[in-house]
């Protein structure tokens, strides 16, 4: 009986000890994933002073490992939003230390596949005659999705918040009288003559 009890013990133990090995495996893996990601990133700012590299792209991991405890975490909606402000204000408060601001936005862009840029460009490029006030909402609109994208809890949401910006510039350039169907319909059948060049 006792030798029973104490294979039980054993094994319980051995377990948890495989069990605990995993979760560090598996924990060591994320970092690795998260630090390549931010590596990548990071890369295209040229930072020549070696220990401020790395204090940016540990900038960026610690960003990243946060954001997925607040969006796998089981706080209710309000406490997330309060969390994520205070994650994002750090997030900035710290690069700004580090990077110049064009520097940090090009982070931002890092962290969302350039997608301010390729929208707005989008957007110049099917309507070209867009006068430039109307130019400033969109871009400032882009700006304010990227915001919102860079604390986002997956690549898909972050794409929404794109969707959703685009929807908007949509929306004001309806109001404006711009026909977006036939804008549309004129903007390929550019991109096919030029590819047909």
């Amino acid at each position: 009986m006792y030798s029973l009890k104490l294979n039980l013990l054993l094994v319980i133990f051995l377990f948890t000890a495989l069990l605990t090995i995993n979760a560090q495996q598996d924990e060591e893996a994320y970092i690795r994933t998260l630090t390549e990601r931010s590596q990548r990133i990071v890369n295209t700012l040229n930072i020549a002073d070696t220990i401020a590299y790395h204090r940016v792209i540990d900038i960026l991991v610690n960003r990243y490992r946060s954001l997925g405890l607040i969006h796998d975490g089981s706080d209710s909606e309000d406490i997330k939003k309060m969390k994520l402000y205070d994650l994002h204000c750090e997030f900035i408060g710290k690069l700004g230390a580090e990077l110049m601001p064009e520097q940090i936005d090009k982070i931002k862009d890092g962290m969302t596949s350039n997608a301010l840029k390729v929208n707005y460009d989008a957007f110049c490029d099917m309507i070209p005659t867009l006068k430039p006030e109307e130019k400033r909402q969109i871009m400032a609109w882009f700006i304010e999705a990227r915001e919102h994208a860079i604390s986002a809890g997956s690549s898909q949401k972050r794409l929404d918040w794109f969707i959703k910006y685009r929807g908007r510039c949509n929306n004001y350039l309806s109001s404006r009288g711009y026909d977006l169907q036939q804008e549309r319909k004129d903007w390929e059948e550019r991109r096919k003559a030029e590819q047909n060049r």
